[in-house]
């Protein structure tokens, strides 16, 4: 089944948080499954499913391996880091492939499947195989990236199925991040704001955006990144909708805001360009048919928020 929700926001996954301190007991289950999981990039079979493998292919749990919870039926699934085994490509610095990419390696262990970048797949994949996917990369980045203790800088050690990790020196616990982001339509009148970023595909544009600020209500993150990045000032503010984004830790919360002011001043530094664009302009570069501008990449919540403005869906 195609995603229906919001890409990686299905929800659905029973996370079984109480079982966390189990983990090595639900994973000598004979029907406990594992995503592995390469480099951030997730395997897919010849139908474009999510690939979940028997666990018993796998040595025990160790230091790379987290437990993501329960399937509906029951069954315990976990993710495994493999980014030590070596692809078959002749290149190695031909891999992993572009974020933009749709390209895949394949690995001698995994026969048949084919590694790709959550974000080229994420549209195809089940809101549950889109989520467990999602969770397992922002676990494995979270460790890839925290591995020393805030507090004292010792090495840390993974805990709790891998999602705590322990400082053996100064017994401070530390937990995975999330950094939340506004991500938002502002329109004025029949006109969207877009925004370019220098290091995108050529033509793309999309919504603005930017992290919130400790101390810092969802909507004074809005107005304050529109005008720091574009010049526009804006009234009301609204939440419509969340993504889950772990590339790599985020939680876009995507809202529509009212811009009382249309010149645009652009900051640099932030952004490379920024424009008005008429609806008309924008349901064709919605299907690829606008000369100037290239459409926000499939599944990301700008598109998601771009189309229920354009059907004025706001259910």
């Amino acid at each position: 089944m195609k995603q229906e929700l919001v890409p990686l926001a299905g929800g659905e996954l029973n996370r079984a948080a109480h079982l966390r301190g189990k983990a090595s007991v639900m994973r000598g289950q004979m029907d406990a499954l594992v995503l592995p999981v390469w480099r951030g990039h997730v395997p897919t079979d010849a139908e474009g499913a999510l690939a979940l493998i028997a666990a018993e292919r796998f040595e025990a749990a160790q230091a790379y391996e987290v437990f993501l919870g329960l399937l509906p039926g029951g069954q315990p699934v976990f993710a495994r880091d493999v980014s030590v085994f070596a692809p078959l490509v002749a290149d190695e610095e031909a891999a992993p492939p572009s974020p933009w990419s749709t390209a895949g390696v394949a690995f001698q262990e995994f026969e048949g499947l084919i590694f790709r970048d959550l974000r080229a797949v994420m549209t195809t994949l089940t809101p549950l195989e889109a989520e467990m996917a999602g969770t397992a990369r922002g676990l494995f980045e979270w460790h890839r990236s925290h591995g020393f203790c805030a507090a004292c800088g010792v090495k840390t050690e993974m805990s709790q199925a891998g999602w705590q990790r322990e400082c053996p020196a100064c017994s401070a616990s530390h937990f995975p991040r999330t950094d939340p982001v506004v991500i938002m339509l502002v329109t004025h009148g029949n006109s969207v704001l877009l925004g370019r970023n220098e290091n995108w595909p050529e033509r793309m544009y999309s919504l603005l955006a930017g992290f919130v600020e400790p101390g810092e209500p969802i909507e004074a993150a809005v107005r304050r990144e529109v005008y720091e990045e574009a010049g526009v000032r804006v009234g009301k503010v609204s939440y419509v909708t969340s993504q889950p984004w772990p590339f790599p830790a985020s939680l876009m919360l995507g809202c529509r805001a009212e811009a009382l002011s249309t010149e645009i001043i652009i900051d640099p530094v932030e952004i490379e360009d920024a424009r008005w664009v008429r609806r008309e302009e924008l349901a064709r570069a919605m299907v690829g048919l606008h000369e100037d501008i290239a459409p926000a990449r499939k599944g990301a919540i700008a598109q998601v928020l771009m189309a229920k403005w354009l059907a004025d869906d706001w259910e």
